[in-house]
């Protein structure tokens, strides 16, 4: 080898390193991620289940909603999901609200 030059497996074993390194980093932010948005569903999962104020259900469903939507534009979670969650948790507030009449 002359001086001076890596050899393409040197090369290839140090790639690697630095994809296992930055793949760390991003499971790191993307659980802290995913835990963010766990948190403000069960935030609207609470106000709910201690019957809130109709303004403190619909706040915090709206930063819910964002918060779904931000894990989905990150890829955190596929859209659909996003989408499922936020329409399901759309008609548990709706019937807290008394806006849907219970069959």
């Amino acid at each position: 080898m002359a001086e001076g030059k890596v050899s393409t497996a040197v090369l290839k074993k140090r790639k690697k390193l630095r994809n296992v390194r930055n793949a760390e980093r991003k499971r790191i932010v993307n659980s802290m991620r995913r835990s963010r948005m766990r948190t403000f569903i069960s935030k609207v999962d609470k106000a709910i289940s201690e019957a809130k104020p109709k303004e403190e259900i619909l706040k915090a469903f709206s930063e819910m909603q964002k918060e779904v939507m931000r894990a989905a534009s990150k890829h955190i979670i596929h859209k659909n999901t996003a989408s499922r969650k936020i329409s399901r948790m759309c008609h548990r507030v709706k019937i807290a609200i008394g806006e849907v009449l219970k069959k």
